[in-house]
């Protein structure tokens, strides 16, 4: 599928304020399945400082800072995606969990090793007594990996309930765990937090999904969202993405933009503001289905 990906966010402030310094992560990454073709980021009022770099986990970044008076910041990131769906392996031919979880231990391959930074615990995921007991009714002794991800993916989907106020970012997993509530966030917090508890690798993924409009009605501009969910990392295979808000194994729907170990390492818009006095915040996210052409991922 070949995508547009607009993403705009608009800050208001009451007063003007005199430096705003933000990074940006709005950049899709090119992946073995996602070929991006071009994208451009603009910001209003023009910056008197920006650098593009890649961070630690090969994140694209833009970082800018506004030096003069201003009564609002507007972001906006254009990008032309093309995605491929991904190819997981059957769950039931994955190795017994308990085995990977000792390999990653042990780490003695350089994709191990990379994969063993996602086993602890982050500043918003957490590993406590009721978390692993959650995660431990998904993985019996000697049950394949993925079908124990899979497993505790769709208990994520179908024991808890989407719900966009019930929750904000400093919402604890646990809390998420009592509740019962939550959004795509919350969620895949909660699904790593599960797994690292079990000595399992898994990473926080950001990125947009394709929403479709109830049929014979059209689609609005502006009404998509950002979206979240995790990959869990199977020695020899590699890193299998899982939507527990949508309890589907993300294909070509799904397009990704950056990945870490928690919200906190890949925020769309994070940084710092003098001044202001009260503001206000917006985001408009579209994603259009376009005509393919020629591009094909990895060329």
């Amino acid at each position: 599928m070949k995508y547009r990906v607009t993403h705009t966010t608009t800050y208001s402030y009451s007063e003007p304020a005199s430096l705003s310094q933000n990074e940006l992560y709005l950049l899709p990454k090119e992946t073995p399945w996602q070929k991006v073709s071009d994208s451009a980021v603009t910001v209003t009022p023009e910056p008197a400082y920006h650098n593009f770099y890649n961070d630690y986990f090969g994140n694209c970044v833009r970082a800018f800072m506004i030096q003069h008076p201003h009564s609002h910041l507007v972001v906006t990131a254009v990008s032309t995606v093309l995605t491929m769906p991904p190819q997981a392996p059957p769950s039931e031919t994955t190795p017994p969990w308990e085995t990977v979880a000792r390999q990653l231990f042990d780490h003695h391959t350089p994709a191990d090793l990379e994969a063993c930074q996602f086993r602890f615990v982050s500043p918003l995921t957490m590993i406590t007594p009721a978390v692993e007991g959650y995660a431990r009714i998904s993985f019996p002794s000697g049950r394949p990996i993925l079908a124990g991800a899979i497993d505790l993916m769709q208990r994520i989907f179908t024991e808890f309930t989407y719900d966009k106020d019930a929750t904000t970012i400093d919402t604890s997993v646990d809390q998420v765990l009592v509740d019962r509530k939550g959004v795509c966030q919350d969620f895949a917090h909660l699904a790593i937090s599960c797994l690292r508890s079990l000595g399992l690798a898994a990473r926080y993924v950001s990125g947009y999904l394709e929403t479709l409009p109830p049929p014979g009605k059209q689609k609005l501009a502006g009404a998509d969202a950002s979206h979240a969910w995790l990959s869990i990392y199977i020695p020899n295979i590699g890193w299998v993405d899982l939507d527990p808000t949508n309890n589907i194994i993300p294909g070509e729907q799904h397009i990704t933009l950056a990945w870490g170990r928690d919200y906190g390492d890949v925020t769309p818009v994070k940084g710092v503001v003098m001044g202001g006095g009260v503001h206000s915040m917006s985001v408009m996210v579209d994603v259009s289905r376009i005509e393919e052409d020629t591009i094909s991922p990895g060329k």
